[in-house]
């Protein structure tokens, strides 16, 4: 690349990647064990992942985005902050640092933030980079629509390694009728159950849309309640408290100096000294991907 070409950032979601990996085969018992005995089909399927995303939308460099540990800032505003979801299966808990690990042997650039999750360290970067670099971003968590921009686009994990769901700022605006930002206030009325907060009891995702197209906002909304239905009204004043803290759950934090200089997200190439490294510990069905992906051998 030269200094005139714009830089092309890929962004990973790391953990949406390993779990997504995890639960493909674990089903059928396929935890592919290294020498070691330690399962490896999250950390595979997580690295087959990230270097098909590579391959098809052939960026210059690369940044890995990890969650660290269950408890973030947001269970501090709100204890069932994914109070719901279950304690992460034994044949995956090794394989969270082996991932992180994975990324230092093929030198990869992770970040993880104590406190934070990877959708606030990809907001950062957005926030940080978007101006300066496109920007494609990997993962299946649709929070993250709220970050789409001009140069920002999200392809979300649909089937397999290669097929995704690409999301532009343009599709958004052509499907939801309103702006990447405010998809942030629909989560206010909504909620995510996935998540474990529930937004105002009793108004669903069209309803919520109906709202903000027309009032905008979650303050917009407010402003305006004498001019909706008595049922309605009553179903916001109820959980008013709710509806402001469910709002702050759903924005992504993009407040991180995630600004290290662009060299250092150089993306490696596959050459047989890192196909060697990743051969020597394991990871062989990384290997003939990469070796199918990259044409080294």
């Amino acid at each position: 690349m030269t200094t005139k070409e714009k830089p092309h950032i890929l962004l990973v979601d790391g953990m949406a990647l390993l779990f997504r990996s995890f639960f493909a085969t674990a089903p059928m018992g396929q935890f592919f064990p290294n020498a070691a005995g330690i399962p490896t089909n999250g950390i595979q399927g997580f690295a087959r992942h990230t270097m098909t995303a590579v391959s098809l939308f052939k960026p210059t460099h690369l940044a890995v985005c990890w969650d660290m540990g269950a408890h973030t800032f947001r269970n501090d505003l709100f204890d069932g902050y994914k109070a719901n979801r279950p304690a992460p299966a034994p044949e995956l808990l090794p394989q969270f640092d082996m991932a992180r690990n994975f990324t230092e042997l093929v030198g990869w650039k992770s970040y993880g933030v104590p406190q934070m999750e990877a959708d606030d360290l990809i907001g950062s970067f957005v926030e940080n980079w978007s101006v300066k670099a496109d920007i494609t971003i990997v993962s299946g968590d649709k929070d993250l629509l709220q970050l789409l921009r001009p140069n920002v686009r999200i392809a979300f994990t649909k089937k397999g390694y290669n097929v995704y769901d690409l999301f532009t700022d343009q599709r958004f605006e052509e499907e939801y009728g309103i702006q990447p930002k405010q998809f942030i206030d629909k989560k206010a009325f909504t909620g995510d159950a996935s998540d474990g907060y529930p937004g105002v009891r009793g108004i669903g995702p069209k309803t919520a849309l109906k709202l903000i197209k027309e009032y905008e906002s979650v303050e917009g909304v407010l402003q305006a309640l004498h001019e909706l239905t008595p049922a309605m009204r009553k179903k916001i004043e109820t959980d008013l408290d709710m509806l402001h803290l469910s709002r702050q759950l759903a924005e992504i934090n993009c407040s991180l100096e995630m600004n290290d200089p662009i060299e250092d997200l150089l993306i490696p190439v596959y050459d047989e000294r890192l196909r060697e490294r990743i051969e020597q510990e394991g990871y062989s069905m990384v290997v003939k991907q990469a070796d199918a992906l990259f044409s080294v051998r």
